[in-house]
């Protein structure tokens, strides 16, 4: 069974920083698409970054220089740097993956097999 758990959320004034944990379990593929969406109340959901398992990324616009996703494939983890936080992102974060389909598939607005619980970000200005 695959389960995806989130961790680092909180309460940060803007500016500040947050780093954003997944760790999975019963998940093992040699190639895969890792992502990081984020859901604000009364918001459609937004594909923040993607990783695949070569370490290639891609960002959203709206975060990108800001954020930055990394994995540790031996601990089987994803992470989401977060830096100059602003109000805007204030959202509940959620980790989710895939196995490998290509490039083109390993993009925050593509849909993905397998997702976490979330993990809350406040950010007040």
């Amino acid at each position: 069974q695959v389960q995806l758990v989130e961790s680092g959320g909180g309460s940060v004034q803007a500016g500040g920083s947050l780093r954003l944990s997944c760790a999975a379990a019963g998940y093992i593929y040699w190639r895969d698409c890792r992502v990081w969406f984020r859901q604000a109340p009364g918001k459609e959901r937004e594909g923040v970054s993607t990783i695949a398992s070569n370490g290639r990324a891609t960002y959203a616009d709206s975060v990108k220089g800001r954020f930055t996703i990394s994995q540790d494939r031996a601990k089987n983890n994803l992470y989401l740097t977060m830096n100059s936080l602003n109000p805007e992102d204030f959202a509940m974060y959620y980790c989710g993956a895939k196995p490998w389909a290509g490039y083109s598939s390993c993009e925050p607005s593509r849909d993905f097999d397998y997702w976490g619980q979330g993990t809350q970000v406040l950010v007040s200005s």
